[in-house]
């Protein structure tokens, strides 16, 4: 229940900055208040991302996740300085088994290899204003406007037109390869292997430099044959135009490549996410609150022997589910006492409910907390002139 309350209060926060609201817009923000929305809707996620269990990357931290050696074989590369909030969080760091074609048995036998991924990966991102950002390139490269608002235009060119920077875009991604974290960012850059690199450097000359020698040769026909001299140079060109050809069509299969594996690794998007991690931020808040509950109601513990519980939790996971967690024992704790399940006496002793009061409690509370709803069939009623039980029946 209080997560759905902190759910709605988040998406409140969040419907001024969504892409895909379809309200209609009755107040314009200002610059500053736009900010201070950001900071505030920043702040809600990244607690509700603290109590899902994921851990955050530091924005000086992320080249630690940037890799050059990707899983899928390409060479990605990202500007994060295109962004005016980024922030990165992750669950799960492990490593999974896929079966591949084994080219040491000539692709007809198999291999098994191992792909460190992260199970979860949440991306939130905003680009930085048109202007802002035509004056930071202006200041770093020492250029003029024109030139600076040129390359801007030419690196946001790459985006889909919906995206706008006045929007934050919130991403979550399951069984993401560690060496392929770029690919989720939206300005990501394709670039070629040295392999690739080699190869059209010899093709490419190879071919070009034969057309150029075979060109040449006829130069001297240029005044007694003009058509073998034409047809010459169009097979210079024509072989320069396959080469392009090869060129583009190579980068194409690239940008399939990551376009075709990012489907997969995608989860939800905007609201969605804001969904998935308020049920995942209460699934683990109950299972954090069990544990500690299970351990306490057994037998009364004292508020010095919390790092022995933690402890004791922990092994306790490693051993019945080959699990290797921090178990923050303080939080449960915090959340327990709150709800009257367990007391802290004045000489620190920690006195648990029993299984079948503490039952009949939390039913108490959930009494409680109906009780306080308005209602709405009265309410209604009393908007209407109608009694609550005047009400028609639909």
């Amino acid at each position: 229940h209080s997560y759905t309350m902190r759910l709605l209060d988040l998406e409140q926060s969040y419907e001024p900055f969504s892409p895909d609201s379809d309200l209609l817009t009755t107040r314009k923000f200002t610059a500053e208040e736009r900010t201070t929305l950001r900071k505030r809707l920043v702040g809600q996620i990244s607690e509700l991302l603290e109590q899902a269990n994921f851990t955050h990357v530091e924005p000086t931290e992320v080249h630690v996740i940037l890799t050059k050696d990707s899983h899928y074989g390409l060479d990605l590369q990202v500007d994060l300085s295109a962004f005016e909030e980024v922030a990165i969080y992750y669950r799960g760091a492990t490593t999974i088994t896929e079966r591949r074609r084994d080219p040491l048995k000539a692709y007809v036998g198999w291999k098994e290899v191992k792909i460190p991924v992260f199970q979860r990966l949440f991306l939130l991102f905003k680009l930085k204003p048109f202007d802002e950002r035509v004056q930071e390139l202006m200041r770093e490269r020492g250029i003029e406007r024109k030139e600076a608002e040129r390359a801007v235009r030419r690196l946001r060119s790459m985006l889909p037109a919906a995206v706008n920077s006045d929007y934050v875009y919130i991403k979550l991604f399951k069984n993401l390869p560690r060496s392929d974290v770029e690919m989720i960012f939206p300005n990501t850059k394709v670039k070629f292997r040295l392999f690739d690199k080699i190869k059209f450097g010899v093709t490419a000359g190879g071919g070009l430099g034969m057309g150029v020698i075979g060109t040449a040769s006829k130069v001297a026909l240029l005044t007694t044959s003009p058509l073998a001299f034409a047809g010459a140079v169009l097979g210079l060109g024509g072989v320069a135009a396959r080469q392009a050809s090869n060129f583009i069509a190579q980068r194409n299969r690239y940008m399939v490549v990551m376009a075709q594996n990012l489907y997969f690794h995608a989860m939800a998007d905007n609201r969605g996410v804001m969904t998935l991690l308020a049920d995942r931020a209460s699934e683990e808040d109950v299972k954090e609150e069990m544990l500690l509950y299970s351990v306490l109601a057994k037998a009364p513990a004292n508020v010095r022997d919390l790092a022995h519980l933690d402890k004791a939790i922990e092994q306790y996971l490693a051993k019945a589910f080959a699990i290797d967690v921090d178990f923050d024992v303080e939080d449960a704790l915090k959340r327990l006492k709150a709800d009257g399940i367990v007391t802290e006496l004045p000489d620190g002793t920690l006195q648990a409910l029993a299984p079948k009061e503490a039952a009949l409690h939390i039913d108490k509370l959930w009494d409680a907390s109906l009780d306080q709803l308005p209602d709405i069939a009265a309410t209604e009623g009393s908007e209407t002139g109608m009694e609550a039980g005047d009400a028609p029946q639909l």
